[in-house]
């Protein structure tokens, strides 16, 4: 529904001047707030002095546009005169004039919430812009509108240079304005730069703090490595003279004998075992281990590691199975990483399972370009909340068995990065009291050039 309010011609200068003083009186008698008020006078301002300097004459036309709750003040302003050439690329902001052209129509176009413009050469100029009545005003009829219009002939007309009092008013409190936001700015800009300085601080904190890490993290893997090398001489020592008593070889030994020396065997092969897990982290860490990938079966690697766990399967109440492997399962990768990934899976489990079994398989996923082998078994299993931790160094879980087992807790974190080194992955499942299975995946040709990047089947 259009409701028409007021149409004025523009010939001279002091009609700029009325239209501006009528689209103010107008802003008014709708309810429109101071700013706005200024906002639609210095938008139809600018664009009456355009049609009287570019195209000498037009009229602007007021009115009230929409019906309900959605209703504008619209402002149409036409003229007759030599249009606007390449209209675009003066509303991008790129277009330079001598005499200021364009400046108008990109001033009004952000004022106001709707500005809508046709033009070319030789066709005129109509422009119309439209401001929505503010939310708590009264929605405009035709009655109402009638009655704004008796109320804008009632108006006395000021003299000219009351307008342009009026209009040195209205830029005096937007410099005022301004000057009060330029504060703000400026204020905010300041407390940005504190921050800016603050947050440089930190990065430079966070930077030594992070050298110290990596320094601190160097050490600990020089550390470990040079640890280990100076255990393994002593307890390689150690187990070799435990064996020669065995064997016999220095004269018989009594029972008691044989049972302290057997313990001192055993403590020493546990123990290094625990050197060998340092020194394969240290290396791992200190990236000076190299993957030697070759061709191998699957089925050959399971004879091979059924004959090498049976002396560890001692507990009577629990049995070790290898599935055997589809037929023809070929994988080209690390055979002796892979086998210490299952192997040590395996000795967990023997540790942590009292009775029942542990079974172990290798399976294709449907692509075929994967090969996933578990370890099942029937022991104590492992809490939910305890399984994101199982693979961090140094991590053991308590449980009756803990005590009788000896270990550092890195078994389970050099799998994890032996898989990563073969571009695979290990993962666990549990039920406390019911059972664990770990599991390790990886590519059936490893890949040096894509490591860590293997995906898995749903």
């Amino acid at each position: 529904m259009s409701l028409r309010i007021i149409k004025i011609a523009i010939g001279t200068e002091l009609d700029v001047v009325g239209a501006r003083k009528r689209a103010r009186e107008i802003a008014v008698l709708c309810g429109f707030a101071l700013q706005d008020q200024v906002r639609i006078s210095t938008s139809v301002s600018e664009l009456a002095r355009n049609v009287f300097n570019y195209a000498h004459g037009g009229r602007v036309e007021f009115s009230i546009e929409g019906s309900g709750d959605t209703q504008a003040f619209q402002i149409y302003i036409v003229d007759e005169g030599p249009g606007i050439d390449k209209i675009e690329h003066v509303l991008s902001g790129n277009y330079q004039s001598t005499t200021g052209m364009g400046k108008g129509l990109l001033g009004a176009r952000r004022l106001m919430d709707q500005f809508h413009i046709k033009t070319g050469p030789g066709i005129g100029t109509e422009i119309t812009l439209a401001k929505y009545l503010p939310a708590d005003a009264p929605r405009m009829t035709a009655r109402m509108v009638g009655d704004l219009c008796a109320r804008l002939k009632a108006i006395v007309p000021d003299s000219v240079l009351g307008e342009v009092q009026q209009q040195n008013q209205e830029l005096l409190g937007t410099l005022a304005e301004l000057k009060v936001r330029q504060e703000e700015l400026l204020q905010l800009t300041r407390e940005l730069e504190e921050n800016n300085r603050a947050v440089k601080a930190l990065y430079a904190e966070l930077d030594e703090k992070a050298e110290h890490l990596r320094h601190a993290d160097q050490m600990k893997s020089r550390f470990l490595s040079n640890m280990s090398h100076e255990f393994r001489t002593p307890l390689s020592s150690i187990r070799a003279l435990s064996k020669l008593l065995l064997d016999r070889t220095d004269g018989e030994l009594s029972v008691e004998q044989e049972k302290q020396v057997t313990f001192i065997l055993r403590a020493t092969v546990a123990l290094h075992e625990m050197v060998d897990d340092l020194l394969d982290l240290a290396k791992i860490e200190a990236g000076k281990v190299d993957v030697r990938p070759g061709g191998f079966e699957v089925a050959d690697m399971f004879t091979s590691l059924r004959g090498m766990l049976r002396p560890l399967l001692i507990n009577p109440a629990l049995t070790l199975t290898f599935h055997d492997p589809e037929p023809g399962i070929v994988l080209h990768s690390d055979q002796g990483k892979l086998a210490q990934i299952v192997r040590n899976f395996v000795s967990n489990a023997l540790k942590f399972t009292e009775r029942g079994e542990i079974v172990v398989r290798a399976e294709t996923d449907r692509t075929g370009g994967v090969v996933r082998f578990s370890v099942a078994d029937t022991g104590i299993g492992i809490a939910a909340a305890h399984l994101e931790f199982i693979f961090e160094e140094f991590s053991q879980i308590e449980n009756h068995l803990q005590s009788a087992q000896k270990g550092t807790g890195l078994g389970l974190p050099l799998c994890r990065k032996l898989a990563e080194l073969l571009g695979g992955e290990v993962g666990a499942s549990s039920v406390p009291g019911a059972g664990s299975q770990f599991w390790v995946a990886v590519p059936m040709h490893y890949n040096p050039a894509m490591p860590h990047q293997l995906t898995l089947p749903d």
